[in-house]
């Protein structure tokens, strides 16, 4: 070959190389919509549910000469009667198949080579009239579908190897109770699954929990399996051969086969431990409470085995019977000091029928020994996954301290006490659900001494001195129940009715209680709930929620020598309390405060998103200043209170919301206040408004105020008081008041004085004393002082100087009233004289006649025609003597004229 041909070659092999390459790139980006749509309408169309992923992404260089097909947020979503429920999802599933399959049609089947799933969540569900979500296929209507026609409307599997990673199945079946979780898990298998007998190599590990009904049996259990299937597709038959399973960490081979029927499953299968090593027994627990074993010095046997065999079908599972066998064993970690012997277990796991509701437990023996201390328990559990019932019976004493320092405990517990116990019990679950508790028999006695014990709803550890429990068949009687917790000291003893609902139900703790205190300080039960909310100054800060313990529902009859709450210290305290539903009625409570006697009812509710509060309260001879000054409620309502030295009587209704720490949102109250002052003084020094008031109004000395037996209301709502108008006396001053103020105490009042003429200066005194009138005794005028600014920063202003003018003005208009009607009363006697008003007729007086004329003169009223006609100048200097004459006895200034004679 020549040089040029060569060259020539070469040039054609690149850009064949070169097309090659543009193909892998080009064709993927034709084929994904392809691909997607393949995908969806395959599953779709064969499903009752939805299908949906985010994206769908090819590559044909990834896993070359393969196809590589990447689907990303895969879900799908059920249909009726579980509509939008999701019953898988995924973050990411890869598969790999040949190229020619991406070139297939719609209606051909795909075979898939190789599958990865990451991410995945399978949420099965059954409800409780036994649909199942997972039964999406749709049945096949067509009478004349082919073989060929079924096949093609599916996938095919020649799988090569797959991959599940980082995976959660979940089983809800809300028909029986039953919840089993498998989480984290990872599962992996190879082979050529597209022989009809081929062998699968899997590996497997997840963490698993198992709840039937309200019983936790399993809680995040570590599971581990190695194993290989054979797979005979002809048959449908899975056979175990080769197959090792680590539950935590004790170790359990197995064989047997599992045959998938048309109508059920066959299972027959046996396992057991390989060892018989007492370590086998400490690593079936969690590692959280067992920790490391390797060091673990044991003696003993500790054994299981057992086999499953039978059908699976709608109404069976298989036959099964565990047995777990210890005798005389013991165990001791190195870094502790007390060691656990004498172990003995003898227990089976039983189901001889197959039926679900026929298995049992039968306990015959579970005793070990710390020390000298032994504790002995045996019972018989039947119908385990139906109406289970129990019947047991425990003894023996144990140091509680001595558990910790055996077992290496990793809870938050810090467990002390001598517990000391024999007792039996009987009873079923449906009528412990039922709360008929008179179907439970329950004898024998419990008791504890020197116990400590702390919980997430308990704001600080009880301590427990001693406690002594019978247990009756009906009742648990608390005979005796001391301890502390905080600064709280107690005394307890009662009736609980429903223990068992309690300890196996999820119930709260009902019954009746007598408690006793020397000191009981309320905020030591009250539970801090932490709660993380965002604010514009710390979008951090964390608060914390006071709450009222969720599980009790008790009525309790309480006396203390003294509750502290807050800041208050209440003395000789007694009442009934009733705990329910988060939340705390109180009855007939009374107590010694501020050295009066205060009586409470009304109830304190934490169980919504704001704790909220209705009191009425009944205030017997309280000592105001140090009531007021304690309680910044009291403050907020009046304020001026804490400057009055006495004694309160008050009836006091209040409501509204708390505050995390459980002190009143002030903000938010609403209520009325009656208030009668037994005695009371008043010390303005204390009060600056009241220094005000006193500088403004000089006639009053507030000091020297008496308030005996004054009584007032006000009521008060959206942060506002109102006081109601009450009147009171200073000597001989009326003071009428009335008025508002907000919670920031902005006040809004106004006194209305009615002030005595005495106390208002010399002038309107010297006027009242020269007009000498008995009706102007006790004048008064009436001065409004009004109260306006802050109770720190006080505005007084009043009308008192307008009201002296006008008072001034007034004496002044009477003054001249009555020396005019003075003067008229003059004038009458003298013109009564003039007229005749003389008895001794038979006298003549020669000036009647002239005064006649006179008076005709003046007052146009002559009735005798000759004195009309008299001259007009002798008429006119009878006129200007008259008036003369009236000046002078009106008192108007006279002019020196003659005399009329």
């Amino acid at each position: 070959m020549t040089k040029k041909s060569k060259k020539k070659l070469f040039k054609i092999f690149g850009i064949v190389l070169l097309m090659l390459v543009g193909l892998l790139i080009a064709i993927p980006i034709f084929l994904e919509g392809k691909i997607a749509d393949i995908i969806k309408n395959k599953v779709n169309q064969n499903i009752n549910a939805s299908l949906d992923f985010e994206e769908a992404n090819l590559s044909l260089i990834k896993s070359f000469p393969d196809a590589y097909v990447d689907l990303k947020g895969i879900s799908l979503i059920n249909n009726t009667p579980f509509e939008g429920d999701t019953l898988f999802s995924s973050g990411d599933l890869a598969l790999e198949m040949s190229i020619k399959e991406l070139f297939k049609g719609a209606d051909e089947p795909i075979a898939i080579k190789s599958l990865k799933l990451d991410q995945a969540k399978l949420h099965i569900k059954v409800d409780v009239e036994e649909n199942t979500n997972y039964d999406i296929a749709k049945d096949d209507t067509s009478t004349a579908t082919t073989s060929e026609d079924s096949s093609s409307s599916n996938f095919t599997f020649d799988l090569e190897s797959y991959e599940i990673n980082n995976t959660e199945i979940i089983y809800d079946d809300f028909a029986t109770g039953m919840h089993l979780v498998l989480s984290e898990m990872n599962h992996s298998g190879s082979g050529d699954l597209s022989l009809e007998d081929a062998q699968l190599q899997t590996k497997t590990d997840a963490l698993v929990s198992f709840q039937m009904d309200s019983t936790k049996y399993l809680n995040n259990n570590k599971v581990s399996l190695d194993a290989v299937i054979g797979i005979d597709l002809k048959e449908s038959k899975y056979t175990f051969l080769e197959n090792k399973v680590l539950v935590n960490q004790l170790p359990l081979v197995f064989d047997g086969f599992v045959k998938v029927n048309e109508d059920n499953q066959e299972v027959d299968i046996t396992f057991n431990t390989p060892s018989s090593d007492f370590k086998n027994f400490l690593a079936v627990i969690p590692e959280a409470y067992s920790a490391n074993i390797e060091n673990v010095t044991t003696t003993g046997n500790f054994e299981v085995a057992g086999q499953f065999k039978g059908i699976v079908d709608e109404e069976h599972i298989p036959a099964f019977d565990i047995q777990i066998n210890s005798q005389n064993a013991s165990f001791k970690y190195p870094d502790l000091p007390k060691t656990v012997k004498n172990v003995f277990i003898d227990t089976k796991i039983k189901n001889e029928s197959g039926i679900t509701e026929d298995t049992y437990v039968d306990i015959n023996k579970i005793s070990f020994q710390i020390d000298e201390d032994i504790f002995n328990l045996n019972a018989d559990i039947s119908e385990l996954l139906g109406n289970t019932k129990v019947n047991l019976h425990a003894d023996g004493k144990m140091n509680l301290a001595n558990i910790s320092k055996a077992y290496p405990i990793t809870m938050d517990l810090d467990l002390s006490g001598v517990l000391t116990a024999d007792m039996t019990a009987a009873f079923d679950m449906v009528s412990i659900e039922k709360k008929q508790y008179g179907n439970t028999k329950t004898n024998g006695q419990l008791n504890l001494s020197d116990f400590k014990y702390s919980s997430e709803e308990l704001k600080n550890p009880v301590a427990i001195t001693k406690a002594g429990v019978t247990f009756n068949p009906n009742t648990v009687t608390l005979n005796s129940f001391e301890g502390k917790t905080g600064q709280t000291d107690f005394k307890a003893d009662g009736t609980i009715t429903n223990l068992l609902g309690f300890l196996f139900n999820e119930e709260n703790v009902e019954g009746n209680f007598k408690l006793r205190s020397d000191t009981f300080a309320l905020n030591d039960f009250m539970m801090e709930e932490s709660e993380s909310e965002e604010s514009q100054d710390n979008p951090t800060s964390q608060q914390e929620r006071i709450k009222i313990p969720s599980f009790l529902d008790a009525t309790i009859d309480a006396s203390a020598a003294t509750v502290i709450y807050d800041n208050l210290n209440l003395k000789n305290v007694s009442g009934q309390l009733i705990v329910k539903d988060e939340a705390v009625k109180l009855q007939n409570l009374s107590s010694e405060l501020f050295d009066g006697k205060l009586n409470m009812n009304g109830s304190v509710s934490t169980k919504g998103d704001i704790s909220t509060f209705d009191m009425t309260l009944g205030m017997d001879s309280f000592k105001i200043s140090e009531s007021f000054k304690a309680l910044d409620l009291f403050r907020v309502l009046a304020p001026v209170a804490q400057a009055l030295q006495g004694k309160l009587n008050s009836d006091f209704k209040i409501s509204g919301n708390l505050k995390d720490d459980m002190t009143p949102n002030l903000s938010t109250l609403t209520g009325n206040l009656v208030g009668e002052l037994l005695s009371a003084k008043i010390s303005t020094k204390d009060a600056s408004v009241l220094t005000a008031l006193n500088n403004s109004v000089t006639f009053i000395d507030l000091d020297a105020l008496d308030l005996k037996d004054l009584k007032t209301a006000l009521s008060f709502e959206n942060g506002r008081v109102s006081v109601k108008p009450f009147s009171l006396n200073y000597k001989d001053v009326a003071i009428k008041i009335d008025g508002s103020h907000s919670f920031n105490e902005q006040l809004e009042y106004q006194a209305i004085l009615d002030v005595p003429a005495k106390y208002l200066g010399d002038e309107v005194n010297g006027l009242i004393a020269k007009i000498d009138d008995s009706s102007l005794e006790g004048l008064t005028i009436p001065v409004t002082a009004s109260i306006g600014g802050t109770y720190a920063s006080p505005n007084i202003s009043t009308d008192l100087k307008s009201g002296v003018t006008d008072l001034t003005k007034q004496l002044v208009d009477i003054q001249k009233q009555k020396l005019v009607n003075q003067g008229k009363d003059t004038a009458k006697d003298l013109l009564g004289g003039l007229l005749g008003d003389n008895k001794d007729s038979t006298k003549t007086d020669s000036t009647k006649t002239s005064a006649s004329d006179v008076l005709g003169g003046l007052l146009g009223n002559n009735k005798k025609d000759s004195i009309v006609k008299d001259s007009t100048k002798q008429n006119d200097a009878v006129k200007d003597a008259a008036k003369n004459l009236l000046g002078g006895l009106l008192g108007g200034k006279k002019k020196k004229k003659d005399t009329v004679n």
